[in-house]
């Protein structure tokens, strides 16, 4: 190991010395952390997201992964003739499409975090919503929306699903043997049907039923944005109140507004803390736990029950 200068390890042990009292209060607490596939595009881009949770895991938080795999769904169903469609940002899964779906996220995404996490020595599980019970869900039923041109129209979602329950006795029983759930969001009904469903809705429903501290949505975006594709705009934090007012004045659109869902169901459900970083921004989940100024947004049910600390930031 090279030797430190004395203006490193003076930045080393300020460090440490602030991010001890987050290591005390986040002991044994669980976090949910939810990241998209693009976080996993590449080896380096996903032994680096490993490398922070193995940190978390060896400060004693009890962390759970649910990931995605959009882009690479979508990229091989191109490859094999498939056309992606999104409704609201939310992907429309045929019988074709449910294929595709699983074969990315059970397969390529989960097995791609797995090795990394072999090779860091974090002692991962891979699992799914099928897997123990974890989600039950049901076939998503037709849903009416407004169309572009002001007229109603019809949309079928295909082999999505909406979750019924949640059985987080499996997650549970690993994270109490000291591992770590890597858990992809493909379900199934009580028929045995697989169902797509929506990641940050699934870990969403996983933090409300661990009674998680924190859900934490890893993004190609620095987190919640006041002005759209404006980066510095950054919100440091919002309530729900907020988050409603962006949302009805068009400021979440798209991939955001499955997010937005996924945020109100935690608070909802009892999850204190929501944070929104980005996934590219190196060491962006270490800096948003260990320090007061984060990276992201942190997202609260009133801002009025912030500590003065936190509205500093």
């Amino acid at each position: 190991m090279p030797r430190l200068s004395g203006t490193e390890r003076t930045i080393v042990v300020t460090a440490l010395r602030h991010a001890v009292p987050y290591m005390r209060m986040y002991k044994k607490k669980v976090f949910v952390l939810k990241a998209g596939g693009d976080a996993f595009t590449t080896t380096e881009s996903t032994r680096a997201l490993a490398e922070q949770i193995g940190i978390l895991h060896q400060v004693g938080i009890r962390v759970v992964l649910v990931h995605g795999g959009g882009p690479q769904a979508t990229q091989l169903a191109g490859r094999l003739g498939l056309e992606s469609r999104f409704v609201d940002g939310r992907r429309v899964t045929d019988e074709a499409t449910l294929d595709v779906a699983t074969m990315v996220l059970n397969g390529q995404i989960n097995t791609r975090i797995l090795a990394a996490c072999r090779e860091l020595g974090i002692p991962a599980v891979g699992i799914s919503g099928v897997d123990g019970g974890l989600i039950r869900a049901r076939r998503r039923p037709p849903v009416t929306r407004a169309g572009g041109d002001g007229k109603d129209e019809k949309v079928d979602y295909g082999f999505v699903g909406d979750i019924e329950g949640v059985d987080a006795g499996v997650v549970g029983k690993l994270l109490d043997n000291d591992l770590v759930p890597i858990v992809s969001p493909i379900s199934a009904d009580d028929a045995g049907t697989l169902l797509n469903i929506n990641a940050d809705t699934v870990a969403a429903a996983i933090a409300c039923e661990l009674g998680a501290e924190k859900l934490v949505l890893a993004t190609g975006a620095p987190g919640i944005l006041e002005t759209l594709d404006d980066p510095r705009s950054l919100i440091s934090y919002v309530d729900r109140a907020g988050l409603r007012r962006l949302r009805d004045e068009g400021r979440l659109m798209d991939g955001m507004l499955p997010k937005v869902a996924a945020i109100e169901q935690a608070l909802s459900g009892g999850v204190r803390r929501v944070h929104v970083i980005s996934y590219s921004l190196p060491d962006s989940l270490l800096l948003e736990v260990f320090t007061n100024e984060g990276t992201g947004t942190m997202v609260v049910d009133d801002i009025e029950h912030l500590s003065p600390a936190e509205q500093q930031t």
